[in-house]
């Protein structure tokens, strides 16, 4: 059998530790438009038992102009100990199908500073599709202690990403759709240019899954280099609005590439700017 990353548990094994001491189960489900699911109402009808919901949409820098901006430290951590988690918890990030949004919640734990952060391999339809149980009880328990370590090389902010835009300093790899990428099709959000920065290859973020299972580690690597993305190189990588990017973090980390960057803004910020060069087509 193919190695598969480290950074994934199974439904199996989330199962067999269910309410175990220190086990903390996020779901992180969130959803586009287009997908016609609600996530919040899909938790009330029936998550997996222990598990808390992670609003994506409210765990974010106050006053931001970006959606889905990370929080300072401080923010992170009063949500964090809020939803019962601490750092030094087992920590379980959860989505509906699967290595679309848990990734961003894996990304931010860690960012932040907790060193056991895992994302459940096929995500709740796959848990519900084995016939696993599922509640509809919204878990009762303490406030956690999270005290946050920030990683702030782990993030690229806009000045930063001009100029590394500007010389090719790092490889770019942009997870959404190869669309919106050669802007054949239009940014979901209103009034944003469609294309991709110059330099940045396509990985479309389901390409690096099947049916909700993160591929195996050698798969990841021939994907990553069939898009032309040296998996051991240097990466930034972005999205729409820093969200799906952390599949293609999760998917680099789980190869032993530790020099990963997260361009929190992404398309949000860059494509809806003026004065920021964007490409169309292939590279």
């Amino acid at each position: 059998m193919s190695e598969k990353s480290a950074f994934v548990v199974s439904a199996d094994w989330l199962e067999e530790r269910l309410g175990q001491e220190g086990l903390r189960i996020v779901d992180a489900s969130w959803y586009l438009p287009a997908q016609e699911r609600d996530a919040r109402t899909e938790y009330e009808a029936g998550h997996i038992p222990g598990a808390v919901f992670f609003d994506q949409d409210a765990v974010v820098e106050p006053g931001a102009d970006l959606p889905h901006t990370l929080p300072s430290p401080a923010v992170f951590a009063d949500h964090a100990s809020a939803l019962g988690i601490s750092d030094t918890d087992t920590i379980v990030i959860c989505d509906g199908p699967g290595m679309f949004t848990s990734p961003r919640v894996w990304w931010m734990f860690r960012v932040m500073g907790a060193g056991n952060v895992f994302v459940l391999d096929g995500g709740i339809d796959g848990w519900k599709a084995g016939g696993r149980a599922v509640s509809t009880e919204t878990p009762s328990h303490s406030n956690g202690t999270f005290n946050p370590t920030f990683d702030e090389g782990a993030v690229i902010r806009l000045a930063e990403m001009r100029d590394v835009v500007d010389s090719g300093a790092s490889q770019i790899a942009d997870a959404r759709g190869g669309g919106r990428f050669t802007g054949e099709e239009a940014e979901p959000r209103p009034g944003m240019r469609s294309g991709h920065m110059p330099g940045a290859r396509s990985v479309p973020v389901f390409s690096l899954s099947e049916n909700g299972h993160l591929k195996s580690l050698d798969d990841l690597r021939a994907t990553l280099e069939g898009a032309g993305i040296d998996p051991q190189g240097p990466v930034i990588t972005t999205c729409g609005s820093g969200v799906t990017a952390a599949v293609i973090t999760l998917a680099l980390n789980s190869l032993g590439n530790d020099r990963t960057r997260l361009y929190d803004g992404s398309w949000s910020e860059w494509g809806a700017r003026d004065d920021t060069p964007v490409e169309t087509g292939d590279p």
